[in-house]
This record gives structure tokens, sequence and C-alpha cells, in this order.
């Protein structure tokens, strides 16, 4: 099958290039078509369930909202996992599914319980769907400014022109999902209604409400015909202003109408915040952030969002202007420039080695061809498999993996056309050089064939990679999978058509007098030849001592391994950091404006620093529930070679805690944007460091203390950086307790007291007042200088039936009290976590010494229990998954040359280059000071497949040679040195393209470079192993007369 492929594309080679052009140009749209990123979006196929209820804590909020939830979305098809926050006012669940579900579908699922859910929550709180993104969905964030010199816009007016100008144009980006708001003060309509005045009219806080909402609506009145023409009837009763408000009617006395006006002040307001932004230390802005529809091209979305917005700052206001702070195609474009760049280098060391070792342009044009048209395959496969074009799926692409069928196959053809060309003593005709390539490309087809599908089934078990590191590394294999598998097409199509069109023989006729070996015309390769014969020589001659040595050397360089530090992956430097601060939980939000106005001031006065923005409390839509206690804090850095302070990110972030050490009572994480949310992905919302431990039980104060236990503990080990508990415990509340007693007494009910309490400062929204498309809340509330003090509240005046004002304080019992701050829940257990980032060493070992510490220091209650997480718990699960797909690898390459050889001895022979492979790699990484992370451990599984390929096509010439009725010592002698220049070529293209990937030092070089130092020192070992002890191990084994050699 495979002689008459080549055959055929042989005779038809113009039917087969153009062809292949058709290929290219498919491959070339699909390539303008592919979505484009930095990494790969790690965020679970997740749904967010968003509920608000101002006047409830956080524990009310866990038992009457997010407990009834969860219950109903417990037993929902393909749920994998629940996890829930409960904050003041807010509850958020997040149902995660499997990754096979339609996100659209599993949306569906969540809408149809909570319809059931509805009944059992509390009246007026009704749960929403976050918008359908990610968790790295936050793609373009822009801060809304006054223009230096001109007009001062006040905080409100900003936030109104995001709100309502700003906002309304960006959804209408194609791949916006929403835009998020943060900060500034949100336009508010307000009543401040005088309790003494309604209690002078007989009046409660309900009676104003029922009169706005009753004054503020218009009605339609069908039409009427007059004249032939025909009218519409319409009633115009919506508010307008201040003075429609002030002059609404709640009753009359004598004939006296009393009005809105005359039991209150109408206003300019603000909503209650629960977040704020600020810019630069120069206080407070206003933030907007889009967010991308999940499945889209980030880079591309980005770059429209960047346009619209250049359009809409020609529209804004005098005096306001918009300043964007971070743009994720920045990243995106400094990533793949980096993958990118590696490649076409890669490339270009590939081509010069094959000219180096080929000397002739045809051939190494020919060879070379494989890459671009591989490439462009592996792309029209990503485009139809929906896999987007980023630094983990372009990261183990090597050119030199790519030629080394065409490799094979060109070089055998010049060789083959030279030695046809010496025994004939003349040119070749053109029907005998097509005759010459296909019976080369034949020869060396069939062993190539099965070394090319090792290498591809090496990377299928990453496949089978599920989780984090599954999303993180299936497409890398998918990608190479596709790649591999495109230049074994076009080895069987392409590259003989090629061959049978361009090359030619050599034009000078090699002398024939000469060694069949240093009959090469390269004379690089017949020096090659001369050093490498007097070595095969010393190795064949002494098998035995040779096997030994190899194995020694193998052993005493896997018992190295355990001095490997371990962690889930490399960082990827992002160009920017990211800050997370923690306060006490009783801080307030002006407060904790002031704090991070301080902050933002000491950061910026680093010249490294070009922008520090920081978002404090929760945004608009609860993408990130915090509490005003929390903020975080960006910091965006110039490029590196503009620092000063440090040369290293671990010096930027020493320096910066050094300078926040004047702050007190703040406690700060390090890290960056994006790792942020992919750690809190990982982990939950709020868990952001390098390694969480989560402790799960019922009672909140006994998970604080063993919690703070082990805090305790973790903060003595050596490495350890930003330990911090999650704060559930301190947060002050003014507690009014009714007395039921007493309310019935005067025959009040406990919604009259309720409403009161609600009115006095959250205000009760009464109606929305109309503008244009703009719509204003319109609430009722206390005047500020009745509720300012504690004592305020016990002489608001509650109005009984009977028209008497009682005092709250002789219907309610006041006092203060502390609370929990938020209540975590994971598959229905209250949780708690300790957090600390790793710093100076390796995750893997810092874990194990750290989980020995608390064990012996720390005991938990009983029912309690205890989970170590956070990357370090996702290259835990790596490892055990790479336990099961690295075996099943070496069995799947065994099984493979065994049917290639239809031998299991010399299937074993060959499969001896992978302990060499992973020799070679071992001692790279501690060479170079590496950590064994999921990326090096990739890079071992594609090197065991490399490795064998090469001793396939030695193992397949040497055995034509006794077939040929040579002795062992002259089939191996000749094998070898036949074999010489393509075992070379093959390695050297293979290792080599690898190499601008191994040395980078740009944007995204750190997740790359793990693999590529583990495949280059697992192919120097490799093919030190092909060379010499393969050929000594054959040999030895069949040199000794009583094993007869496999039939094919």
């Amino acid at each position: 099958m495979i002689a008459r492929i080549i055959e055929w594309s042989i005779r038809w080679r113009m039917l087969v290039i153009s062809m292949t052009l058709g290929i290219a140009v498919v491959g070339v749209y699909a390539a303008l078509q592919l979505p484009i990123d930095a990494v790969p979006d790690v965020t679970s196929n997740q749904v967010q369930i968003n509920s608000v209820a101002p006047a409830f804590t956080p524990e009310e909020m866990e038992q009457y909202v997010t407990a009834p939830l969860e219950v109903a979305l417990s037993s929902l098809p393909y749920k994998e996992e629940i996890r829930s926050v409960s904050q003041f006012g807010l509850s958020q669940v997040t149902v995660i599914f499997s990754d096979s579900l339609d996100i659209y579908l599993a949306r569906q699922l969540v809408l149809e319980r909570l319809i059931d859910a509805q009944r059992d929550l509390p009246p007026g709180v009704t749960p929403e769907l976050a918008p359908v993104s990610t968790g790295l969905g936050e793609i373009y964030q822009f801060t809304v400014v006054n223009t230096p010199g001109q007009a001062r816009h006040s905080l409100t007016d900003l936030r109104t022109t995001l709100d309502w100008f700003i906002k309304p144009q960006l959804r209408t980006v194609p791949g916006v999902i929403e835009v998020n708001s943060f900060g500034g003060r949100e336009l508010q309509y307000e009543v401040l209604v005088d309790p003494a005045r309604l209690t002078a009219y007989g009046l409660t806080v309900r009676h104003v409400i029922d009169a706005l909402a009753r004054n503020n609506a218009n009605t339609g009145g069908a039409y009427i015909e007059q004249g032939g023409e025909q009218q519409l009837v319409r009633g115009v009763g919506l508010i307008r202003n201040e003075q429609d408000i002030e002059n609404i009617v709640l009753t009359s006395t004598a004939g006296t109408p009393v009005l809105i006006g005359s039991v209150g002040t109408v206003r300019l307001g603000a909503q209650i915040r629960q977040g704020a932004a600020t810019q630069n230390g120069t206080g407070e802005t206003v933030l907007g952030v889009a967010m991308l529809l999940k499945g889209q091209n980030s880079r591309v979305v980005a770059h429209r969002v960047a346009a619209r917005l250049e359009e809409i700052k020609k529209a804004l206001p005098s005096g306001m202007a918009i300043e964007p702070f971070y743009d994720r195609s920045v990243l995106v474009e400094r990533t793949i420039r980096t993958a990118a760049t590696n490649l076409v280098e890669g490339g270009v060391v590939v081509i010069a080695v094959l000219f180096l070792f080929l000397l002739q342009l045809r051939a190494g044009l020919i060879v070379s061809s494989a890459i671009p048209m591989s490439m462009l395959f592996a792309i029209l496969g990503m485009w139809y498999f929906d896999v987007s074009a980023n630094l983990m799926s372009l990261g183990a692409i090597d050119f030199g993996l790519i030629v080394d069928a065409a490799v094979i196959i060109v070089e055998n053809a010049v060789r083959r056309l030279a030695d046809r060309r010496r025994a004939l003593g003349r040119a070749l005709t053109v029907p005998e050089r097509h005759e010459t390539i296909a019976k080369a490309t034949i020869e060396v087809r069939r062993a190539s064939f099965f070394g090319e599908i090792i290498v591809m089934a090496a990377y299928l078990p990453i496949l089978s990679l599920a989780g984090i590191e599954g999303t993180m590394f299936r497409p890398m294999a998918l990608t190479v999978i596709l790649a591999l598998a495109g230049a074994l097409v076009f080895s069987m199509t392409l590259i003989p058509a090629l061959c049978g069109m361009f090359l030619r023989e050599p034009r000078t006729l090699p002398d024939a007098s000469a060694d069949a070996h240093s009959g090469d015309e390269n004379p690089i390769v017949r020096r090659l030849q001369r050093w490498y014969a007097p070595l095969l020589e010393r190795t064949t001659s002494r098998p035995v001592w040779t096997a030994l040595g190899a194995s020694a050397m193998v052993v005493a360089c896997i018992a190295l391994f355990p001095l490997l530090g371990s962690e889930f992956l490399p960082k990827l430097d992002e160009g920017a950091l990211a800050i997370n601060a923690v306060r006490l939980p009783s801080v307030s939000l002006n407060e904790a404006v002031q704090m991070t106005t301080e902050l933002e001031r000491l950061v910026k006065e680093l010249p490294e620093v070009e922008t520090v923005v920081s978002r404090i409390g929760r945004p608009e839509i609860a993408t990130d529930p915090m509490g005003p206690n929390m903020g975080d804090t960006y910091v965006m850095l110039k490029p590196r070679n503009e620092w000063t302070t440090a040369d290293s990110r671990e010096g930027l972030i020493e320096a910066i805690e050094e300078r926040l050490t004047k702050l007190p009572t703040q406690a700060y994480a390090f890290s960056q944007p994006i790792e942020f949310r992919m750690q809190e992905l990982i982990e939950g919302i709020g868990a952001r460091s390098d390694v969480v431990i989560k402790i799960f039980g019922e009672d909140l104060e006994a998970l604080k203390k063993a919690a703070d236990d082990t805090a305790r503990v973790v903060s003595g080990i050596d490495g350890a950086g930003d330990v911090r508990v999650q704060q559930v415990t301190g947060l002050p509340m003014l507690q009014i307790a009714i007395d039921r007693d007493a309310i019935a007494r005067y025959g009040i009910n406990v919604a009259d007291v309720q409403e009161l309490v609600q009115t006095a400062i959250a205000g009760t929204e009464a109606t929305r007042i109309m503008q244009g498309v703009r719509r204003f809340e319109l609430v009722v509330r206390l005047p500020p200088e009745i509720r300012e003090e504690e004592a305020d509240f016990g002489e608001l005046l509650v109005s009984a039936p009977n028209g008497q004002a009682i005092p709250l304080a002789q219907l309610a019992r006041i006092s203060r009290v502390e609370g929990p701050v938020e209540v975590s829940r994971e598959e229905g257990q209250r949780r708690i976590t300790v957090e600390t980032n790793v710093r100076g060493r390796d995750i893997g070992s810092f874990v194990e010494e750290a989980q020995a510490a608390v064990a012996g220091a720390v005991t938990l209650p009983t029912g309690y229990v205890m989970r170590w997480g956070g990357l370090w718990e996702n290259l835990e699960s790596g490892r055990n998954r790479l336990l099961i797909a690295v075996p099943i690898t070496f069995v799947l390459i065994f099984f493979l040359l065994f049917v290639t050889f239809e031998s299991a001895t010399q299937a074993a022979l060959v499969f001896t280059g992978i302990p060499f492979a992973v020799t070679g790699g071992v001692l790279a990484l501690l060479l170079r000071g590496l950590n064994f992370s999921m990326s090096a451990g990739v890079g071992f599984i594609a090197v065991s497949g490399v490795a064998v390929l090469n001793g396939v096509v030695m193992l397949a010439f040497i055995n034509e040679r006794r077939h040929a009725g040579a002795s062992t010592m002259d089939a191996v002698r000749d094998g070898a040195l036949d074999r010489l220049r393509p075992v070379l070529m093959t390695a050297a293209v293979a290792s080599l393209g690898f190499l601008p990937m191994a040395l980078s030092t740009t944007a995204g070089a750190e997740v790359q470079r793990p693999l590529a130092t583990v495949v280059i020192g697992g192919l120097v070992t490799s093919t030190a192993l092909t060379l010499l002890v393969l050929p000594a191990l054959y040999v030895w084994w069949f040199g000794r007369g009583g094993v007869e050699l496999a039939t094919k």
C-alpha cells in the first residue's frame, strides 16, 4: 500500500503538488480564523448564580438563600461540584459541570431548577446568572477620568457616563458579553422623609412609598378617529424631575393637600456602595471592564473594544477622558510573538542543518517544504477541533520532528542516486531517476513509517489528562499529533513528488575505488564517519562492558531525579503584578479607599511602575465578590530593560513589600492578574495563592482556630510567603432584635419595624425615573443626621395602627455584635482556607515539609477534614495521571516496535533508547537548575517517542544487511556507518529545532523552557545510544549464534 502511494505520487507529481497547494490555501484561511490567546483558558465549565438581599447577614444569606439553592441544584445531571460564598447581602453559588456539556445547555438546566427554588427563597430575592464569560474574560480595562486643566466632573457624573453612554456602545462589540462597572457613585433620586412630620400628619413610610409608585406611570388610551385620521390617546404621568416628586400628594388635612415636599426633602443622591476604584494614588476613579464571551478570540475582541473606545472618546462630554490600563491583546501578542519567533528561529536552524548535511540546495528545500505544509495541516486541524493558538498549543511543535521523515527519505534518495550513477558510470535518465527515487523511498519508508507512528503514539496518553492539566496540555498534544500526521502524509506524497520533479544525482562521480561508506561527497559526513568508525569498533568489540557502562549511567542519572524540585507550571511573566490587600473586617469603605490610595502612592514611586489601579469591594456584577476589607491592586510594569530597582520579578516584589511595611493593619499577597484568576478558579472564590489549605467543618469558631494554628506552623517553613487565613469572623453589626411581646401590645407588625429599619439607611425603592433610555432609582430614606449614631436608631418612631408613635427602643433590643464576614461552602460543607505563596524554592518540597509539620502540630476536632490544594494539588493530580499515562505510553511504544520488527528481542533493543532519553532529560534539568513540572513531564513523554525513531531506522538497515548474507559484525558496521548521516541529521534537527525555545527569555518562554530542555537533553543521550550502545547490544545478542534473526 505504501509502495503504491509513493509510486503514484511520483508518477502524478504535478497533481500531487496542485492538491498540496489547495490544502495550503485552505490552511491559510484557517490560520486567519484561528482564535489566538496567551494561554489556554482553564476555567471549568461553570455557571454562577448571584442573589442579592441587602438586609441579610452572611449567615442569613447562607441559611435563607445559599442552602436552598444548593439543595435545588445538587441533583443536576453532569454536575461535578458546587461551591458557594455568602457575604453581607450577596450569595454566589457556582455549579461546575462536565467539560463535555454545552455551556448553554448547562445554563438552561440551572434556570429550570432556579424556577423551582424560587418559592423557597425570601420575597424579593431573585437569583440571576452571571454573564457567559470565563475567569479570564476580563480582557480590557479602562478608567473614566477628568481631563487635567478642565472643569472637573463628579464621581456620579463619571459613573453615569460609563453606565449610560459608554457601556451600551461597548456591549454591541462582537465578542463582548458584558461591561462591568467599578467605583464612582450610581445616581439616585432620594426622598429624605422626616419621621416627626410623618407622625404629625398620621402617615407612615409606606404611605410615601405607595404614593410615589402610583404617581409615576404613562397609560395608553387606544385611539380616536377624527377627520379621517387616527389619533393615539395616551396619558402622560411619568416623573421628570425633583419638582414633580415634591408635588405628589400624600393626603389632605382640612382640605389642604399634604405633599411629598411637606414631609421630606427631595434631592439627587447616590446608591449605597459596596465597592470603589482608585488610580495612581490620586484618589477615586471610575473603572470599566469589558468581559469576553466564552469561546471568542480575546485578541481580536480586545482590538475591537480599543477601536470602539477611540470612537467613543470623540463624543465624551468636555473635560472627560478614557484611559485604558489593561489590554489582554498586549500579553497575547507578546507570548505569540515568543512562540512564533521560537518556531521561525527553530525552522532556520533546521534548514541550516539540512543544508550542512546534504550540501544540496534542492534537497534542502525539498525537506524544508515539509515544515510549512505540516504546520498548515496542523492549523487546519486546530481550526476544526476548536483549539486556539497559544503558548501551550504551539509550545511543543518542533520543526525537527516534522522533517524527520522527509530527512530520511531525501537522504536515502540522494545516496541511492549517487550509488546508481557510480554503478552506471553516467548520468541517469528520467525514468531511471524516478525508479531509483521510488525504491529509495520505499526502502526506508516502512521502518520510518512505524517510527513516526511511535512518535505520535507517545503523545496519545497526554490526551487522557483531565482537569486543569488536561485543559493546559491536551491542545499541545493534539497540535503535535496533527503536525506529525501532516508530515507523515506529505512524506508519502509531496516529498516523493518533489524529489521526482527536482532532485538530481551528483554531477561529479565519486571515486569508485573509495570505501563505500567514505564515498560520500560531503566532507563533513566523511570526517564524522572517520571519527565514528573507531568508536563503533571499540564498543562492538566489548559489548558487555558497553552495556554495563550504559546501564550504570542510566541508574546513576535516574537516581538524581529526586534532586529535582517540582512545580505545576513555571510562572508566565505577564508584565504586571497583582496585589491582593486584606484589611480588618470592620474597615469602612471610605477608610479602605484612603488606605489603598496610600498603597498606590508608595508603589507608584518605583521607577519600574507605569500605572497602578485598584479595585476595592465588589463591582456591579459580582464576578469577584469581595467586601470593603479586600482589594486588588494591578501594577502595570514598564519593559524589563527599563528596570533599575531589581532585575527580577521576585526582587521587585521584595522592594514593594519593604515599602508597604509602612502601612499597618494590612496583609498582602502578590501574584499576577491572570495567575490570580487562575488560582481562584482552581480553588474557589478568594483563594489566590500557590498553596491553599482547606479545612472543612461546621462551626466557624472551630474552623478559625484550626486555621490559625495551621497558619502559625506554615509560616515557620522556609519559603513561605504571604501566609494568611481567610477572614470568616469579626464583622461588626448593629443588631436590632424585635421584641415580639412589645410590638404585640401596640398592634404593630414585624414588617412595619423592618421597613423602617431598611428605609433608615439602605432606603426602599419606590419606583424608577426615566430619562430617555436612562433609568434611575427613586428611593425613600431617612435624613443622615438622625441615623448617624447608635442612639439615633432608638429614637426612630414607629407608627402604631391607632396613630401613636412608638420609639424603636421600646420595640426592639439594639446592640452591637460581631458576626461572620463570609461563609464559604464546598460540596455542602463549610470551609476555611489558609493560603501561602512559595518563594525561593519549589512547591513540591515545600508542601511535603509543611504537611509533615502541620500533621505533627495541629489536631483537628472530630469530623473536621483538611485538604491541601492550589497549584500543588494540580501538580499531584498531573503526576498521578502521568504515572498511568507514561507506562501506557511505554507499552504502546513496545507494541508498535514489536509489530515493526516482529521480534520481541529487537523491539527491546530499540526500546532501550527510552531510559537513555530520560537520563538526558534529567541531567539537562539539573544542569539548568529547572524544576520538574507538567511541562517537563510532557517533554519526557515526547522524547520517549523521538528516542526510538533513529533506532528503528538503523536496526532495519542492519537487518537488511544480514538478510543479504552479511555477518553480524559486518551488518552492524555497514548499517551503522550508512545510517550515521540520517541519524545525526534527525537528532540534530529535532534537538536544535527546540534550541531557540530552550534559550529564549522573552514573554512566555518560562512555560516552554522545561519541555525544550528535556527534549534536547534526551535526544543527545538517546542518539549516543543509537550510534554506540545499540550496535554493541545487537552484536552481543545476535553474535552469540543461538538467536535467529526475525523473519519479516
